[in-house]
């Protein structure tokens, strides 16, 4: 496969000198190209999220978006670079650990109530209460009347947090069996990912069908007109990552918006509000 040598790169003032030189010696800079595109648009977000970010704390708005979906599905992928950067003073991310046995005795969204957003805060939640949805019951975490339980509160607990003014977004990242199983294979090769492989992820492909009876449950019983589900497919990775951040963007009428010159519309073939008869990727 032929490369550009040093004196391509030495006589190439502008990008456009490199694309002329590529085509002459018949290299191809499709990948590069799209790796490109795909940092310019990223960084063109970024900025439209710092905006956000400043407008939120003018208006001491409180706003949590949440990351749902099964394992490797991007959301720590995604959570990275909507804070990568943004101001920690008024944003930080959520990621809790196992319950201890005092927050066990506990009601059990009081552990995440005080991880709520506080005035002109925006929080996101890697995970969040809704573990008690899906990973908890198929996984035998939590028992029947626990979930029943949760099921019959949860609508009522964010029609609260509604009513209290806190803006909640909520994402399902969406991936495909096959995709899912070829990220965990890809994290086992690498020592500096092989961390993110719990026991919980090697039950993930033998415990499909259950993950997904769950999650339709969850869907049909908590997707409401003052908190809907968001859907996002995610096999592809950075377009999940550029239109879950355009999403967010377009929720709120902030200081600037748009002048980036972004397109601030999520794709409707990726970012999809759930209904009943969607055609989902990870059933």
């Amino acid at each position: 496969m032929k490369n550009f040598t040093l004196e391509d790169f030495q006589k190439s003032r502008l990008r456009e000198d490199l694309f002329s030189r590529a085509n002459s010696k018949n290299i191809n800079i499709n990948k590069a190209l799209r790796n490109l595109r795909y940092e310019e648009e990223l960084r063109i977000l970024q900025v439209e999220l710092v905006n956000l970010q400043q407008w939120i704390s003018r208006k001491n708005m409180r706003v949590a978006v949440i990351f749902e979906g099964r394992d490797a599905a991007g959301k720590g992928g995604s959570i990275k670079r909507f804070m990568e950067h943004l101001n920690p003073r008024s944003s930080r991310v959520v990621a809790l650990a196992k319950p201890t046995e005092e927050e066990k005795g506990q009601w059990y969204f009081r552990r995440y109530i005080k991880e709520l957003p506080n005035p002109g805060e925006l929080v996101l939640f890697d995970r969040s209460w809704y573990n008690r949805a899906v990973v908890e019951p198929v996984m035998g975490f939590c028992n029947n009347k626990q979930y029943h339980q949760f099921m019959v509160q949860v609508s009522e607990f964010e029609h609260m947090l509604y009513e209290d003014g806190i803006k909640i977004i909520k994402f399902w990242f969406s991936i495909s069996k096959e995709e899912q199983s070829r990220r965990f294979d890809s994290r086992m090769r690498n020592p500096l990912k092989r961390w993110k492989f719990s026991p919980v992820d090697m039950k993930g492909q033998e415990l499909w069908p259950k993950y997904t009876h769950y999650k339709e449950q969850m869907f049909s019983k908590t997707h409401t007109a003052f908190s809907p589900w968001i859907l996002v497919k995610t096999n592809d990775k950075r377009t999940a990552r550029l239109e879950s951040m355009r999403y967010v963007l377009s929720q709120f009428e902030y200081t600037r918006k748009g002048k980036s010159k972004a397109v601030l519309l999520p794709d409707p073939n990726v970012i999809i509000r759930y209904y009943r008869n969607i055609e989902q990727i990870d059933i």
